[in-house]
C-alpha cells in the first residue's frame, strides 16, 4: 500500500488567504495541517506521496525532504487548469503503478488514527465517516447511509440528506478500484472522490466505512479555519517576543518569534499572533494573524488577516484579510 496526499487545490474560498499560500500548509496551533496529516502517516511505516500543482510545488518542496516522502506535481499554476483529486490520483498511478492507496486530502484535521483505520480495511474501499450532526451541514459534503459497516448509498451534496453521517478526507482504495479510475475518468466528475465512490457503488462494488467521533475539520472555509484552532489549541506556546506590562494574554495562545505586544493589549483567548508582528492597544481574540503584520489601536474578532498587514483604528469582526493590506479609520 502506498499513501497519497492530496494537496494540489488552489484553496479560492479561502482566497485571499491561500493566493499564494498552500491550504494545507496554514498553521494551526504550533504546527501546519500537513505536519498534523504527516505525524499520523509516519506511525504506518509506507511508502509516502505529496500530490501538488506547479504553482505550490516550491512550498512543499521542503516539507518532502523534512519528511522523507515523495513528491507528485501536476503541470499547472492555475485554477481552471488542475486536475481535480481523481485527475490528481490517475497521474499517481501512472508515476507510481497500480497498488492499493491510502488517499488523504491535504486540507482535513482529524482525531483518528490511522493505524487503527487500516486495521479495519480489508481489500474492499474503506472511507473514514463522521456524524456531523446538523442535516443542513450534511448537504456540504457526501452523505453516508450504513447498514452495519456496509455503505448502501452515498451521495455528493445532496439536497435533502437521508442521514447526518458524512464522508471525509481519508479512503483506502483497492488496486481493483483504483482500475477503474481510467474508466470512471470518461465520463466522470475529476474533483470530488464522492462521486467516483457513488459511480463504485453504482456498479456493485463493496464500500465499507470506519465510523470515528471527536472531532473532524475541513478545513475550506475561515469559520472552519477557526474552529480547528479552538480544538487544536489546548496550551500556549510563546516564543522570544516583547510584552508591555500593561498587556495581558489570556490562554491558550500561540505567540511567535519577533512579535511586540504593547502598550494596553490583549491577547486571547485561541489567538494565534504570527512571527514579527507588532499589537499595540488592540485586543485580539479568536482570530489568526500571519507574520509581519501590525495592529494599533484595533479589535480583532474571529478574524484572519495574512501577512504584512497594518490595521489601525478598528474594529473587526469575523473579517478575511489579504496580505500587504493596509486599512485604518481616522488618525
Amino acid at each position: 500500500m502506498k499513501v497519497l496526499i492530496m494537496a494540489g487545490g488552489y484553496a479560492t474560498r479561502l482566497w485571499p488567504i491561500t493566493k499564494d499560500n498552500p491550504k494545507a500548509l496554514l498553521p494551526v496551533g504550533e504546527e501546519t495541517i500537513l505536519d498534523y496529516i504527516m505525524e499520523k502517516v509516519g506511525e504506518l511505516g509506507l511508502e509516502t506521496y505529496i500530490s501538488t500543482n506547479r504553482f505550490f510545488e516550491a512550498h512543499f518542496r521542503p516539507y518532502a525532504e523534512k519528511y522523507g516522502v515523495g513528491l507528485i506535481v501536476e503541470d499547472t499554476l492555475h485554477e481552471e487548469e488542475k486536475l481535480g483529486t481523481i485527475g490528481a490520483m490517475k497521474k499517481a498511478l501512472d508515476e507510481l503503478g497500480l497498488d492499493d492507496y491510502l488517499v488523504i486530502a491535504g486540507d482535513n484535521l482529524f482525531s483518528f488514527s490511522l493505524f487503527d483505520f487500516l486495521r479495519a480495511y480489508d481489500g474492499k474501499t474503506l472511507i473514514a465517516v463522521y456524524d456531523i450532526g446538523d442535516p443542513e451541514l450534511a448537504k456540504r459534503y457526501g452523505v453516508v447511509v450504513l447498514e452495519g459497516d456496509r455503505v448502501v448509498s452515498f451521495r455528493e451534496k445532496p439536497p435533502q440528506p437521508q442521514s447526518t453521517l458524512i464522508s471525509t478526507g481519508v479512503y483506502a482504495f483497492p488496486r481493483g478500484a483504483m482500475e477503474f479510475i481510467d474508466e470512471y475518468l470518461s465520463d466522470g466528475n475529476r474533483d470530488s472522490p464522492g462521486y467516483f465512490l457513488q459511480w463504485l457503488l453504482g456498479r456493485g462494488e463493496e464500500v465499507r466505512a470506519y465510523r470515528f467521533s471527536e472531532y473532524w475539520y475541513d478545513i475550506g472555509s475561515a469559520d472552519s479555519y477557526l474552529e480547528a484552532l479552538r480544538t487544536i489549541l489546548k496550551e500556549s506556546h510563546i516564543e522570544e517576543i516583547q510584552i508591555s506590562p500593561y498587556s495581558k494574554i489570556i490562554p491558550p495562545v500561540i505567540i511567535k518569534r519577533g512579535a511586540r505586544v504593547l502598550g494596553r493589549s490583549l491577547i486571547g483567548p485561541f489567538a494565534y499572533i504570527g512571527e514579527n508582528c507588532t499589537i499595540e492597544n488592540s485586543d485580539v481574540s479568536d482570530s489568526i494573524i500571519f507574520r509581519d503584520t501590525v495592529i494599533r489601536n484595533s479589535t480583532i474578532w474571529r478574524s484572519i488577516i495574512d501577512e504584512k498587514c497594518e490595521i489601525r483604528n478598528l474594529e473587526l469582526k469575523k473579517s478575511l484579510v489579504g496580505g500587504h493590506a493596509k486599512i485604518q479609520r481616522g488618525d
